[in-house]
């Protein structure tokens, strides 16, 4: 008999900021019948056994991981243009108002890389690969995952965009082709798909075991799985910030479902 307890999940993210990205992702995990748990690098308490785990968005991965070095336009970024962006959100505030939150909460790429997170969700993947529980990689997660496989991120992509505008939006305005047969597909239900857009990098080469299974018509990766895991799936856009479309939702019940049979 399957147990009735919820199933613990775990969602990452920073120290600082990134409580508009837990608060969404944990009212669609509950929405999906897990009970989510919000981890941190600062957390004192221990992190108990989990019986899933959402990698979330935020900080860039430290270049170092995959053996690269910072771009120095985005160490630049960082540091010197962080207020031109800060106006700039305040003048788009009545259109993108829930863009402008976001970026208030959680700073994204322009807070460089985040070592100690790294470290962090290092142990918590590995742990969750090694015992077959459930994860889903979001933004930055899914870059995560691929680097933790051995694979490479493209630290910038703003040049696969020169002939058509990269859009930067919560709202689902950026259509993705999905492979048919993959997981994402099933889940998904279509091969084609509207997705919102909030990223800076993408994965480049896939890492041991990896398979790219949706990207957008210029080639940018938008999705990832392991096709040896129950379900390992890496996606480049917000699902948490989509509650009104079943379709995004059934990536939470997925993962929950699956995380109830391990917790049964």
């Amino acid at each position: 008999m399957a147990s009735k307890k919820r199933p613990l999940i775990g969602i990452t993210g920073p120290d600082k900021g990134g409580f508009i990205a837990w608060f969404f992702a944990a009212i669609a995990v509950r929405r999906a019948g897990g009970k989510p748990r919000r981890i941190r690098p600062d957390m004192n308490r221990e992190i108990p056994p989990l019986d899933g785990l959402i990698i979330g968005g935020g900080a860039d991965v430290s270049p170092e991981l995959y053996g690269a070095e910072e771009l120095e336009q985005l160490r630049e970024l960082s540091k010197d243009k962080r207020g031109r962006r800060w106006l700039r959100f305040l003048f788009f505030f009545v259109s993108f108002g829930i863009t402008l939150v976001r970026k208030l909460f959680s700073l994204g790429h322009l807070a460089g890389p985040d070592p100690k997170r790294d470290e962090l969700e290092k142990k918590l993947l590995a742990d969750a690969l090694e015992r077959g529980i459930p994860v889903l990689g979001i933004c930055r997660g899914a870059q995560f995952i691929n680097v933790h496989l051995g694979g490479t991120l493209h630290q910038d992509i703003s040049s696969f965009y020169n002939e058509t505008p990269k859009a930067e939006t919560i709202y689902p305005r950026k259509k993705i082709l999905i492979t048919e047969g993959s997981s994402l597909h099933d889940i998904i239900g279509s091969g084609t798909a509207k997705v919102n857009s909030l990223h800076n990098q993408a994965v480049d080469k896939p890492g041991d075991g990896v398979a790219l299974v949706a990207r957008e018509p210029n080639g940018v990766v938008q999705g990832l799985e392991i096709a040896a895991h129950p379900f390992v799936i890496g996606i480049q856009w917000h699902p948490e910030y989509l509650p009104q479309i079943e379709s995004q939702q059934n990536l939470f019940r997925q993962m929950v479902t699956l995380a109830r049979v391990h917790n049964s």
